[in-house]
């Protein structure tokens, strides 16, 4: 019974861990995007991210990965966002349904 509780207990400090850890790593993500998004852009991403979660969580990870590769050298306006985003939905297959 006891062995349970412990049991119990490991696993919840465990999870709590885990959550902290998932936001710690979310609230770095965000300071990441504020310095390399103007206003307008973190706004279209939000509410991309609304919308498509996935796609936003990718589009966010290649931003963050442009930026600390050095790749980019002024932060991304709105208009340079749309065509990273209009890039990036090119290569999703696309899919047709004949009728017959």
């Amino acid at each position: 019974m006891e062995e349970d509780i412990e049991e119990i207990k490991r696993k919840k400090l465990e999870e709590l861990k885990k959550a902290e850890e998932k936001q710690k790593m979310e609230i770095q993500k965000q300071l990441i995007l504020r310095q390399i998004l103007t206003n307008e852009a973190r706004n279209r991403l939000v509410r991309i991210k609304m919308a498509r979660p996935e796609f936003a969580e990718q589009v966010e990870m290649q931003l963050i990965q442009l930026a600390q590769t050095g790749k980019l050298q002024k932060k991304l306006t709105d208009e340079d966002l749309k065509v990273i985003l209009r890039s990036l939905q090119e290569k999703k297959p696309k899919y047709r349904i004949m009728r017959r």
